[in-house]
């Protein structure tokens, strides 16, 4: 199941990521990958606050700390493995243990982990086509869900 869209300003990649929170129910692993600028973290946001997590201006960039946690009814936690350098790193972040809640998790620079991670439930792939204009493309394992992923507008 794979969907695609194009946004054409940060508000609507905040917009796609609050529609695309409705797809996921925890325990929800979800890989966002993109490079440095693709809106990663501007999507993230949207999620979040899409999940009712926390309000989009409340939600940052993990970078320096890596994993920062949102909500209480609906738990997310924004992971960042870009500062990360091997399996070694990874294994002192915890993960393993966040996996294991019931809760979204949101990781940026997932794919560089890929072999060791578990197998994500949703893999979204942003690409910066110039300027604000970004290509979303979500793709959704079969477990992840009986129904298609809701279509992007």
């Amino acid at each position: 199941m794979v969907s695609e869209t194009v946004t054409h300003s940060p508000e609507q990649t905040l917009a796609t990521g609050r529609q695309l929170a409705s797809e996921f129910h925890p325990p929800c692993l979800v890989i966002l990958e993109g490079e440095l600028g693709s809106g990663k973290t501007t999507l993230a946001k949207g999620i979040v606050a899409g999940l009712g997590a926390a309000r989009e201006e409340a939600v940052s960039s993990p970078t320096f700390t890596l994993v920062h946690e949102y909500g209480n009814a609906t738990k997310v936690y924004h992971v960042d493995l870009y500062r990360i350098e091997d399996a070694g790193d990874l294994a002192t972040l915890g993960l393993e243990e966040i996996m294991n809640e019931k809760a979204v998790v949101l990781v940026e620079w997932g794919e560089r982990f890929a072999k060791i991670l578990p197998v994500p439930d949703f893999h979204i792939k942003l690409e910066h086509l110039g300027l604000e204009d970004r290509r979303i493309t979500v793709q959704a394992a079969k477990s992840a869900s009986s129904r298609p992923v809701a279509a992007l507008e």
